[in-house]
């Protein structure tokens, strides 16, 4: 197995070589069989040990066998308790799930305290079968039915091309301890239920089970990648990035049959689960919106608008005075006097200075906002002008005034009013510039 670990990094994880890493290591078998392997192939690692305080005298143990094991090997290692019941309790969630998230926030937290490059977990084929059932029992689409990845970002399982019973055998042959996890014998959980009652049944009816799951795994990943080359097409067809934001047309999204699988596929890394309240956005008058935790979808007319949350900035103001030359927040501007006007554009305007009543403001937009729009004659609302040049919800929400006293002189990135323009009779021209 030693030998197979070391070409399957050479061969399928080279990236690995030469790392500072980091072993998520239980105590069970298949955790401390990976810190022998790392430690035979001299690995630069260290090791991170969860105690989530839910067995007690036998969590405790667990802490101290990793804690006797990583001192022998004279292997750096950290150790951190959890009291997960009172926070389950808390949040109102399982404990399955919150241990999860308690260990991997601090797994990522000294990955960035200590500059490891990578977490190692010690998943292996047999978990991913469990995974695979799982989803399957439950409904899943591809993406579910692929087992555990190999690597997500700065994680990484270097055991999943292994089973149970080559990592037992390993155990075995190299007098290698463990510690044996009594909830692991419980079938109240789905994952040991499918462990113990469903998985050796499989194994019964095709001994080459494992071998058999492995070739189905590539099967599905190879139509995995089809279907997220065939997204990637039609999205450059019908979606526009903006600067803050993406535009979906609708018109040329449903010209496609599969509509519905697309706006999955680009849609689900953002964290929308709703897909009924999603696919009603289609036929949905303009205004209506899908929420996930970071973003928001917006209907505007002909098009659906992805952006992300923001946190209400509507009474905030910010104060620019005389002889500031730029700003930083809440945008990029700079301010500088000039000769000449050269070069105007929807970024850059041109001033009378002795005009402006210093301090200037930038602030968010409000009902009753007037303005004089440049080159035309007469006042116009801004709720007006935001009709007439199709703005969505969002684009509204993201406009900034620049002021002098209560009069808008800038749109900021769109337009200039007309009262502060350089005239012939100016004196002293002032260039302001916004950096998007």
């Amino acid at each position: 197995m030693l030998s197979k670990f070391q070409n399957h990094l050479h061969t399928n994880l080279s990236f690995l070589e030469g790392k500072k890493l980091l072993l998520a290591v239980s105590g069970g078998i298949d955790s401390m069989v990976l810190v022998d392997l790392c430690f035979q192939l001299k690995l630069d690692f260290a090791v991170a040990h969860c105690n989530f305080q839910l067995r007690g005298e036998e969590s405790d143990a667990d802490e101290s066998f990793v804690s006797s094991q990583t001192e022998k090997l004279q292997v750096p290692l950290f150790i951190q308790k959890f009291d997960t019941q009172a926070f389950a309790e808390q949040q109102k969630m399982s404990i399955q799930v919150v241990a999860r998230n308690l260990r991997y926030e601090w797994f990522y937290t000294l990955l960035a305290q200590h500059q490891f490059d990578y977490l190692l977990t010690a998943h292996h084929l047999d978990d991913s079968v469990e995974t695979f059932l799982i989803n399957f029992t439950r409904g899943s689409g591809l993406e579910g039915l692929l087992g555990i990845p190999q690597q997500n970002d700065k994680m990484v399982r270097p055991l999943l091309v292994f089973s149970r019973s080559e990592i037992q055998n390993y155990a075995s042959e190299n007098n290698i301890p463990w510690r044996e996890d009594s909830s692991n014998a419980s079938d109240k959980y789905v994952r040991n239920k499918l462990r113990h009652e469903v998985i050796p049944v499989l194994k019964a009816l095709n001994p080459s089970f494992l071998a058999s799951f492995e070739n189905t795994i590539g099967y599905l990943k190879q139509s995995q990648s089809l279907a997220e080359d065939a997204a990637a097409m039609v999205y450059q067809k019908v979606a526009t990035e903006e600067e803050h934001h993406t535009v979906i047309d609708l018109k040329a999204l449903l010209s496609y049959p599969n509509y519905r699988a697309y706006l999955f596929a680009w849609l689900q890394p953002f964290g929308f689960t709703d897909w009924a309240a999603v696919y009603d956005l289609l036929d949905a008058q303009s205004g209506k919106q899908v929420l996930s935790d970071s973003h928001i979808l917006l209907k505007n007319r002909g098009v659906l608008l992805l952006f992300p949350k923001q946190t209400p900035v509507s009474d905030e103001v910010y104060w620019i005075p005389k002889d500031q030359t730029e700003v930083k927040v809440p945008l990029k501007m700079s301010f500088c006097e000039v000769v000449n006007i050269s070069n105007q554009t929807s970024n850059v305007i041109f001033v009378d200075e002795n005009l402006l009543q210093f301090p200037l403001t930038l602030r968010r937009w409000q009902e009753g906002d007037i303005f004089y729009p440049f080159g035309m004659t007469g006042r116009k609302k801004l709720s007006k002008f935001f009709k007439d040049e199709k703005y969505s919800l969002r684009d509204k929400a993201n406009v900034w005034l620049l002021c002098s006293d209560a009069e808008i002189v800038w749109i900021v990135g769109k337009r200039q009013d007309e009262r502060f323009k350089v005239t012939a009779s100016t004196t002293k021209i002032l260039k302001i510039k916004y950096t998007r």
